[in-house]
């Protein structure tokens, strides 16, 4: 066992940010197959003396049983872990963008009850207005609740280990970058972690975007309802748009392993703790 030594921190950051990123890609694809409803090749640059020897800078830090020194061997080795790359990187998309797809469709469900809201009740009349009736908007209702629930199961706990393992990689890559500037492997090293950074963060604010976004959507609903003609119609009617109001006070949205909600303010408080975290590292490095 290789013995942990203060000077390696760094290397030793880098590595397990790549580690969690990979076991966070393949703990979303196992819920997700659970729940079945629904820069980094500038390193070298400007060190020739290196590109000969096996210290050689691979795109992923990995210790193999064999000599990568060869160029063949070399050459080999860093194609197939760019291809690792790639696929990874088209798997973790595939995942934040089924999310965004359906909070999406969930969102123009909304706008089509809002829609039928206003219809129905832009005038006091007995039936059916272009064939929406009482009953089709309660059960419109009950289906956007239906469906806001069944995303909440899949995503729950997706979210909660997402933003688990993103605080401690960005943390992670927070440290990296404040003790690589005015190194002399910096540059290299920013260009990759930098990028690695953002992209961490952009896939923690899409999360809690799109928490934020069903949040402010299903508030409409209630909005439509209170805001259309319902006190022109009959007692009974004007009962179950009050209900159906009632209802609409509880927000729709989804929760970080039915702990807290995902909003823009949470993903500020992740933003936060990151950097309370990364100036402990610093504070003991």
């Amino acid at each position: 066992m290789i013995q942990y030594q203060s000077d390696s921190l760094p290397d030793f950051m880098d590595g397990m940010s790549s580690a969690m990123t990979y076991t966070l890609m393949f703990v979303k694809l196992a819920i997700l197959w659970a729940n079945q409803r629904c820069g980094v090749l500038a390193v070298n640059t400007g060190e020739v003396q290196r590109m000969n020897v096996s210290a050689r800078e691979q795109i992923l830090k990995m210790k193999l049983p064999f000599k990568v020194n060869t160029s063949p061997v070399y050459l080999l080795i860093t194609i197939l872990q760019f291809l690792h790359l790639v696929l990874c990187g088209c798997g973790i998309s595939m995942v934040n963008s089924l999310i965004v797809t359906l909070i999406l469709h969930i969102g123009g469900q909304i706008d089509v009850m809002r829609d039928w809201l206003s219809t129905a009740f832009s005038k006091n009349v007995i039936g059916t207005v272009n064939g929406i009736t009482m009953r089709a908007l309660v059960t419109k209702h009950q289906r956007i609740i239906m469906f806001s629930q069944n995303i909440e199961n899949l995503y729950t706990y997706i979210a909660l280990i997402l933003f688990v393992s993103d605080t401690i990689i960005i943390c992670c890559l927070g440290f990296i970058i404040v003790t690589s500037i005015g190194t002399p492997d910096g540059p290299a090293i920013l260009l990759r972690s930098v990028l690695y950074y953002m992209v961490m963060n952009l896939e923690a604010f899409i999360f809690c975007l799109a928490g934020e976004y069903l949040n402010a959507k299903s508030q409409m609903i209630g909005d439509a309802a209170y805001d259309s003609l319902w006190y022109d119609f009959t007692s009974s009617k004007s009962r179950i748009v009050l209900l159906l109001i009632l209802r609409s006070q509880k927000r729709l949205t989804i929760t970080i392993g039915k702990i807290m909600d995902l909003s823009l303010e949470r993903f500020t408080s992740v933003v936060k703790a990151s950097a309370s975290y990364i100036s402990v590292l610093l504070a003991m490095y």
